[in-house]
């Protein structure tokens, strides 16, 4: 699978259709990257003479024969066609998971004609999880296809991928420390929303000239439009992050998130973390009980460092704490905790900084 800098590497690449993969299968959660890398492909693949475009989007009672006829068809005003099917849940069912079987077997028997495949095929998944990679289906479509995961981009890369669209437009930020305390407040006016931090980049460079921004024009022109999920909040809870955990308590709460999913999942990765932690001290390996857990991506790294970072009765302690919040949420009292249970988490994130 692709990631997508190799995919980069593969679009440069494309001097004629022969060189065009008859199947592309893009997955991935940052609408963003994942329109811009699919806008890159398909403008060079409309050079090549692919000029037709075609979407299908996988909803009930889809039509799975459109699919198996796509390479069969030919277009109707005898141009090269684009055609993309969107399976927005990831899941295809039995009779698409067959479907996408049998069009992999199809596929596979092709063979491209002198000036490449008549149709090109791109299927559009959300990010999928480990059970769904292996699948018979998705198996299937690997190998006939080139496949491509559009990663989210990281709270820690945030800055760097800013100042490399503003580099795009003509702009920077100043040198040295102050232009990086620019960038910071950017990614944490913009964090979790990579849609509104493309716009507002864009609008510095409609309001100011190319060359360097000062700190001054970036805080008189750049919104608040992060957003964030509670997935990242316990991120910032294991990485110790207090700064950043209030300010993601603080939109949650604006943005009227439910708490009590909040406190569970707050809870879950405490447990987890307790459970980690007692392995560590018996000597067991900790790496195969994260497996056990299905944790990976970002929380794989962030957890080891935590279980080096956070003192056992202050594990216990947060424990206890949000036990405690779980009770108040429910309208019970809770002894010696903040009135407000969002305090409460304020406390549980600073018990493990």
């Amino acid at each position: 699978m692709l990631t997508s800098d190799a995919l980069q590497a593969h679009i440069s690449g494309l001097k004629s259709s022969l060189a065009l993969s008859p199947v592309y299968v893009f997955s991935g959660d940052e609408p963003l990257l994942m329109m811009e890398a699919m806008d890159q492909l398909r403008s060079v693949a409309r050079t090549l003479g692919y000029t037709e475009r075609e979407v299908l989007m996988h909803e009930r009672y889809f039509d799975w024969s459109s699919l198996l006829s796509a390479g069969q068809t030919m277009s109707l005003f005898g141009d090269k066609r684009w055609l993309e099917l969107r399976i927005p849940s990831g899941k295809p069912g039995r009779d698409g998971a067959e479907a996408l079987k049998q069009f992999a077997a199809q596929m596979e028997s092709q063979s491209p004609g002198h000036d490449g495949p008549d149709t090109i095929v791109c299927i559009v998944l959300p990010r999928l999880d480990s059970k769904t990679k292996t699948s018979a289906w998705f198996s299937a479509l690997e190998d006939v296809s080139i496949a491509v995961q559009i990663d989210s981009i990281d709270r820690s890369h945030l800055p760097m991928w800013i100042a490399q669209r503003l580099k795009k437009q003509g702009q920077s930020v100043e040198s040295g420390s102050v232009g990086q305390e620019a960038l910071e407040f950017i990614a944490n006016q913009v964090e979790g929303n990579l849609i509104a931090a493309h716009q507002e980049i864009q609008k510095l460079g409609l309001l100011y000239p190319q060359g360097a921004l000062t700190e001054a024009q970036i805080r008189e022109s750049i919104l608040k439009v992060a957003r964030y999920d509670v997935f990242q909040l316990t991120e910032s809870i294991l990485a110790g992050d207090l700064a950043r955990l209030n300010r993601m308590l603080d939109g949650l709460k604006g943005e009227g998130e439910p708490l009590p999913l909040i406190l569970w999942s707050v809870t879950e990765e405490l447990r987890i973390l307790s459970k980690l932690q007692a392995a560590s001290q018996r000597g067991e390996s900790v790496q195969q009980l994260m497996r056990a857990n299905r944790i990976w991506g970002n929380k794989e790294k962030l957890y080891p460092g935590a279980l080096r970072r956070v003192n056992p009765l202050k594990l216990r302690r947060a424990m206890q704490v949000a036990a405690g919040l779980d009770r108040q949420a429910k309208g019970l009292s809770a002894a010696e905790l903040p009135a407000d249970p969002w305090d409460g988490l304020r406390l549980v994130g600073s018990l493990l900084r």
